[in-house]
């Protein structure tokens, strides 16, 4: 993982102390072992991942290597390996592990990359994204859990990842263009600003589709032009604006 310089959007230096004690707890009060964990994530990886077709060593190595038992609820720990989603509160769900792997493998991402995600939730698809590329920029619309999450990834070392409270349909303009973008809430179009915020040559992964049929699109920019195509039909929690209705 790439590490990043000071920013001005850096976290604060207030060291978020009940966090830490919440995360050694969880850690450590919890009665799987890390040894116990550890071999779940390679069966995931081995029997969810490989298994259904994604390849890249890079994102492999991620998935590996990122907890996904820290990004769960306390009480959800014993499922955070199993091959389904999971509530991390506020309406809100971390996505199925081959759904985060197959979304990082088609966005082909180089060392150098600088990715906007829209939907931070736990936090946990910034923290693989920041194991394979230089920066990841996150926008999270639930003050509550982006709070939650900036707290938690800061905890865990990724100074490349940069967290805002906002409504992802504007992406972050400030720092476009982005070399690629995900997105992991599903509006019913594609909007506007992000396909303007992403560079020449790069791509973009997002579900498009009403709350009980969504396709995962995938999407490339060529000559100001956005081609895409349908990949895999999913279901995503919807995108809303700061009112709380859907885009």
């Amino acid at each position: 993982m790439n590490k990043f310089v000071k920013h001005p959007l850096q976290y604060s230096n207030i060291a978020p102390l009940l966090l830490i004690f919440l995360l050694f707890f969880h850690c450590t009060g919890n009665p799987q072992s890390a040894q116990e964990f550890t071999k779940q994530r390679e069966q995931m990886v081995k029997w969810q991942i490989e298994a259904r077709g994604v390849t890249d060593k890079r994102v492999l190595d991620a998935m590996r290597k990122v907890e996904r038992h820290l990004f769960v609820p306390p009480e959800l720990a014993s499922y955070a390996y199993a091959d389904q989603p999971l509530p991390v509160g506020y309406n809100q769900t971390i996505s199925q592990p081959y759904i985060v792997a197959f979304m990082t493998e088609a966005l082909k991402l180089e060392a150098g990359s600088k990715v906007l995600e829209i939907g931070t939730g736990s936090g946990y698809q910034a923290a693989v994204l920041a194991e394979i590329c230089d920066s990841v920029f996150s926008i999270e619309i639930v003050e509550e859990l982006g709070k939650k999450a900036k707290a938690l990834l800061k905890v865990l070392n990724y100074n490349n990842i940069f967290v805002t409270i906002g409504d992802g349909y504007k992406g972050w303009p400030e720092f476009a263009p982005f070399d690629a973008i995900i997105v992991t809430c599903a509006p019913t179009h594609v909007p506007d600003p992000l396909k303007e915020q992403l560079v020449e040559g790069g791509k973009m992964i997002i579900p498009v589709g009403e709350t009980n049929y969504q396709e995962l699109i995938l999407m490339v920019k060529k000559k100001g032009r956005l081609i895409q195509q349908a990949v895999l039909p999913v279901r995503f929690v919807p995108m809303v604006d700061k009112n709380k209705n859907m885009y």
